[in-house]
């Protein structure tokens, strides 16, 4: 059996799509795959229990019928970490959870992918980095990381060096095009010379950027005021703290972004109706635009989100969705699956009887 832990320099690095990714080419080769999350970090209310997206998820694509404490042996939750400081989790007794919800997971199946918990150190207070969960159940490892200048390297070694010889390799993800033809040319050639393989480089891909307006309102539980479509993807955001006319400036040189504002701005409001690059108008505050702004915006077909938080608040959590990405669903899987396919080295990743050649490591 081949187990394989998906790891990743940062948060929000892509681990949940490749994590599933890997295991629907695994099953397309004729492997039998199973999936846990040890440390659950993404979390929501589900039935009365705290659970992590991402198995529920999982286990949905890659058809499963494992149970969920199974697949998430520990929800990593702030309370849970304030009370492993407390003193109030054994290490030693959560060790032995996880490794009967990996035994259970993995009877009968061929393939495991073990998804990491936010970044490689998360879990230490439980003496449960993914390291030391790798160890733990005797896990090959891939490092999933970012690059956008030279200074991103030094995360990437000091990862690569913590995880050993259990390291299959680096698979950088999100490549923006300006780095691209850097990151295969001098990035990989450096970091192999350092013994330190690179086993994908996938391209940043439009269909991965951002959140529609629909998912952004979900994720932050705001109030929708027009009834306008809400497909329009979000990628960024602008905060109106100026004058209407600077504002109309500023906005007609941007696109796929969100404007967020006091509900008293109305000159923002009619700045960011008349901007073709605003995909929606969120304002703060829990103060509803006047009835002027909202029949503007209704006809215009722009939404407008109403979040009760102020203005920080809401630009905070909001730009922490978009640096999760766009919620984790069957087609961001299947656009991941393409691009590992293309850009990566598939056999290498999933080890064992990979079956024939994806033909994708020339790209790595």
């Amino acid at each position: 059996m081949t187990t394989l832990l998906v790891t990743a320099t940062g948060e929000s690095t892509g681990k949940t799509a490749v994590a599933v990714a890997l295991g629907r080419l695994a099953k397309a080769r004729g492997r039998s795959v199973g999936y846990m999350k040890p440390k659950g970090t993404r979390l929501q209310s589900h039935v009365g229990k705290t659970l992590d997206r991402d198995p529920m998820l999982a286990r949905e694509l890659l058809d499963t019928d494992d149970e969920m404490h199974e697949m998430e042996p520990i929800v990593y939750s702030p309370t849970f970490v304030r009370s492993a400081m407390d003193g109030r989790e054994n290490p030693a007794d959560l060790r032995e959870r996880v490794r009967e919800g990996f035994d259970a997971v993995s009877e009968g199946r061929d393939f495991v992918v073990v998804e990491g918990g936010g970044r490689l150190t998360t879990g230490g207070v439980v003496d449960l980095t993914d390291a030391e969960v790798a160890e733990l159940l005797d896990a090959e490892v891939v490092l999933l990381a970012d690059y956008g200048s030279p200074p991103d390297i030094d995360d990437t070694l000091a990862a690569a060096r913590r995880l050993g010889d259990r390291l299959v390799g680096v698979v950088f993800n999100r490549v923006a095009d300006a780095a691209y033809d850097e990151v295969e040319s001098v990035v990989a050639p450096f970091l192999e010379g350092k013994g330190i393989p690179v086993v994908g480089v996938l391209p940043r891909d439009p269909d991965l950027a951002g959140v529609t307006v629909a998912e952004l309102a979900d994720e932050l539980g705001v109030e929708t005021l027009t009834d306008a479509p809400t497909d329009g993807v979000v990628e960024r955001f602008l905060v109106g703290a100026m004058s209407g006319e600077e504002a109309l400036r500023f906005f007609r040189r941007t696109k796929a972004a969100a404007v967020i504002t006091g509900g008293d701005r109305t000159d923002i409001h009619t700045a960011a109706l008349e901007a073709p690059g605003i995909t929606c108008l969120v304002v703060t505050g829990g103060r509803r635009p006047p009835g002027t702004v909202l029949g503007k915006a209704a006809e215009k077909g722009l939404p407008v989100l109403l979040s009760s938080a102020d203005t920080l608040s809401t630009l905070e959590r909001a730009e922490e969705v978009i640096r999760s990405g766009r919620t984790r669903d069957e087609r961001t899987v299947d656009v991941m699956e393409s691009l590992l396919t293309e850009h990566a080295d598939v056999d290498a990743l999933l080890g064992g009887d990979a079956g024939s050649s994806s033909g994708a490591g020339d790209d790595a």
